[in-house]
C-alpha cells in the first residue's frame, strides 16, 4: 500500500518549488514577474500553477490575516472529549465556529484539539461554556497561549 501512496504522490521540480516559494513571499506576484526571475516564458508559469492546483498542492490562494490587529490577541488550545460515535457530527457542526481556526482529530485523552482565537477572556469564557452545554461534550481542557514561537501552517519550508 505504501508503495501505491508513492506512486499516486504528485512530483514537484525545482522550478514549481521555486514558484511557490515566490508566490508564499508574495501571492499577487504576476505569471509575467515570475517567468522573468525564473527565466522561463509566462505560459510555463501558468502551466504549472494549473497543474498545482489540480494536483491539489496549492489549494487556493488567500491573504495571511493577521487575527491580532483584528482584535483577537487571544489564542487558545482547547482539549474536547466527547461522547463515542458522535464524533464526526459534533465536528461538523463545530468546525465552522468563527473562532475556531484549527480542528484536529487526534489520539489519547482527548478527541479533538481546537486552536482558537478571542478577543478576550470574556469570549473565550462563553465559548468553552457552550462547548460545555452541548450534551456531547464530556469535558474540555483550555490552554491559554503565552507567546507565538512559531505559526507557520503554511510552511514551504518542508520540501
Amino acid at each position: 500500500m505504501d508503495d501505491d501512496v508513492e506512486k499516486n504522490k504528485p512530483v514537484i521540480d525545482q522550478v514549481d518549488q521555486k514558484m511557490i516559494k515566490i508566490f508564499h513571499e508574495d501571492g499577487r506576484k504576476s505569471y509575467r514577474s515570475i517567468a522573468k526571475q525564473l527565466d522561463i516564458s509566462i505560459g510555463t508559469v501558468h502551466n504549472r500553477i494549473e497543474k498545482l492546483l489540480k494536483s491539489g498542492i496549492i489549494k487556493r490562494f488567500a491573504p495571511v490575516i493577521d487575527h491580532e490587529k483584528l482584535g483577537y490577541s487571544l489564542t487558545t488550545i482547547i482539549g474536547v472529549k466527547v461522547k463515542g460515535g458522535v464524533l464526526k457530527n459534533w465536528e461538523d457542526k463545530t468546525a465552522y465556529h468563527n473562532n475556531v481556526l484549527c480542528m484536529y482529530d487526534v489520539t489519547g485523552e482527548f478527541d479533538a484539539i481546537l486552536i482558537t482565537r478571542f478577543r478576550d477572556t470574556k469570549e473565550l469564557d462563553r465559548f468553552v461554556k457552550s462547548l460545555l452545554k452541548e450534551p456531547d461534550v464530556q469535558r474540555t481542557y483550555t490552554q491559554t497561549v503565552l507567546n507565538i514561537v512559531k505559526e507557520d501552517l503554511n510552511s514551504i519550508n518542508m520540501f
